[in-house]
C-alpha cells in the first residue's frame, strides 16, 4: 500500500512519535509511507527517517488558542491538495484533530480523497465549546477510528455509540533499553545531572494539568520534607512541547515552587528540560531512580512502557488505561493521581522496588512491528469495505 501519515507537529510529542514510528514499521512491512507534518517557523523535524517526510510550513499564528487552531487547520486545507495528488496514495491516516478536520473540509469541498481513518489517542475537553466541536468533527467525519487502549475504545462505544479499532502503541527496545549507551554521562551532565548522587524522579511530558504535574510537585516537596532519604532527591520534569495553551497549568506550577519553597534550574531541587534531543530521554530514564506518571488522562501511557524496558520502576495512576497492560507488571506502583498523600507514598514504594534486569513482557509484547501488522489488518478492511461517507454537515467546521 502506499500510505501517508499526518501528524500535528514535529515536535517529540506522544503522538507524533506514534506517527513516526509505525510509519517506519510499515514501511519495513514493505508499504510506502510518507509523513505529512506540520511545522511552525524554524522548527524542523527532531530526528531523521528512513521515510520521506512533507512539512507544511505554518504561517505565523496569532490570537488566541481557538484563532491558531483555526489557523493552522486553514494552512492544512490550503497546502494538502498539493500533497495528496489524485492516486498517489491509497490510504490516508490522520493521527490528530488538525489533520481530521482539514480532511474533513476538504472532502466536503469535493475534493476527491482516498479512504481516511482517524486515531484517537484521546479526547480533551475545552473550556472553549468551538474546540469541542472541532474535536468531535475531526473523527466523525473519518472512515473509521482508531484508539490506542480498551479504555477509549469503551468510551467511544458508550458515548457516541461508535466501534473503533482497537490498536496501540509500541516499544522501541533498541532505543529504550537496560544497558547504559556509552553517551550516557556526557548527555546527563549537559542537563546537570550526574550518573551517581540522590534520587531522580522523572516525569515526562512537560507542566500540564492532565499530566497532574502540580500534585506531583507537592508530592515530592513533601518527602524531600519528611523522608530523609529523598533529602537531596531531584524533580526532572522533561519535554514539554506541546501546541495546546498550558498558561494556567504554568501560573499554577509556579505559584506551587514559590508556596513550596523550591528553586527551579540547574543544580536545583526541580529541572525542567524543555524539548530534549532524542538520544537524551533514554539517558534519563536509565538515570531516573522512578519514572512518575500521576497522570489524570492519557491514551495508553506508553512512557511507563519505555522506561520499564529502561529498567527503571514507574509510578503511574491506579485508572484505566494503565491498569489495562500494567495491573500484573512488576516494578510498577499504583497511586490515586487526585491525593498528593498517596502520590508521595507511591514515589516511596516505586523508587524502593529494584530495577528490572530484563525489559518485562509488557514492554516485549507491545513493538511497533506488531502494532504495525495491526494497523495494517485494519488499513486492508477499510479499503475492502463500500465507502460509507455520512453526510457531516458544517456545524463543526471553520
Amino acid at each position: 500500500m502506499n500510505i501517508a501519515l499526518l501528524t500535528h507537529s514535529v515536535r517529540p510529542r506522544g503522538g507524533v512519535i506514534h506517527t513516526l514510528e509505525l510509519a517506519g514499521a510499515l514501511q519495513r512491512r514493505g508499504h510506502r509511507v510518507t509523513v505529512i507534518a506540520s511545522a511552525e517557523r524554524g522548527e524542523s523535524l527532531f530526528r531523521t527517517t528512513a521515510f520521506p517526510v512533507q512539512v507544511i510550513r505554518l504561517p505565523v499564528l496569532g490570537g488566541d488558542l481557538v484563532q491558531q487552531v483555526s489557523q493552522r487547520i486553514d494552512a492544512l486545507v490550503q497546502a494538502l491538495p498539493a500533497l495528496l495528488q489524485a492516486g498517489r496514495f491509497d490510504l490516508l491516516h490522520a493521527q490528530d484533530s488538525l489533520s481530521g478536520n482539514a480532511l474533513a473540509l476538504l472532502r466536503a469541498q469535493g475534493l476527491p480523497l482516498p479512504r481516511w481513518l482517524r486515531t484517537v489517542h484521546h479526547l480533551d475537553v475545552f473550556a472553549q465549546d468551538t474546540l469541542n466541536r472541532w474535536q468531535e468533527f475531526a473523527w466523525r467525519s473519518a472512515d473509521g477510528v482508531a484508539c490506542v487502549s480498551n479504555t477509549w475504545c469503551a468510551h467511544f462505544r458508550e458515548h457516541f455509540g461508535v466501534t473503533a479499532e482497537r490498536v496501540f502503541n509500541g516499544v522501541d527496545l533498541g532505543r529504550y533499553r537496560i544497558a547504559a549507551d556509552a553517551g550516557d554521562a556526557q548527555r546527563l551532565s549537559e542537563l546537570g545531572l550526574d550518573e551517581a548522587g540522590g534520587p531522580v524522579c522523572l516525569l515526562v511530558g512537560g507542566v500540564e494539568e492532565r499530566k497532574n504535574t502540580v500534585r506531583l510537585l507537592h508530592a515530592f516537596a513533601r518527602l524531600r520534607r519528611d523522608d530523609p532519604a529523598w533529602a537531596d532527591a531531584r524533580l526532572v520534569i522533561a519535554g514539554g512541547a506541546s501546541m495546546l495553551d498550558h498558561i494556567a497549568a504554568r501560573m499554577a506550577w509556579q505559584q506551587a515552587l514559590a508556596e513550596l519553597g523550591l528553586a527551579e534550574g540547574p543544580g536545583q531541587p526541580v529541572l525542567r528540560t524543555g524539548p530534549l534531543p532524542d538520544e537524551a530521554l533514554p539517558a534519563l530514564m536509565r538515570r531516573a531512580d522512578v519514572l512518575a506518571m500521576p497522570s489524570l488522562v492519557e491514551g495508553f501511557g506508553l512512557v511507563a512502557l519505555e522506561a520499564l524496558a529502561c529498567g527503571t520502576p514507574v509510578l503511574v495512576s491506579n485508572r484505566p488505561p494503565f491498569t489495562e497492560h500494567l495491573h500484573d507488571t512488576p516494578s510498577v506502583a499504583l497511586c490515586n493521581p487526585e491525593d498528593i498523600a498517596s502520590i508521595a507514598a507511591g514515589l516511596q514504594t516505586a523508587a524502593r522496588m529494584p530495577r528490572l534486569t530484563t525489559p518485562p513482557p509488557v514492554s516485549v509484547a507491545h513493538s511497533w512491528e506488531r502494532s504495525a501488522a495491526v494497523h495494517e489488518a485494519w488499513y486492508r478492511r477499510a479499503l475492502s469495505t463500500s465507502p460509507d461517507v455520512q453526510n457531516h454537515t458544517l456545524s463543526f467546521c471553520l
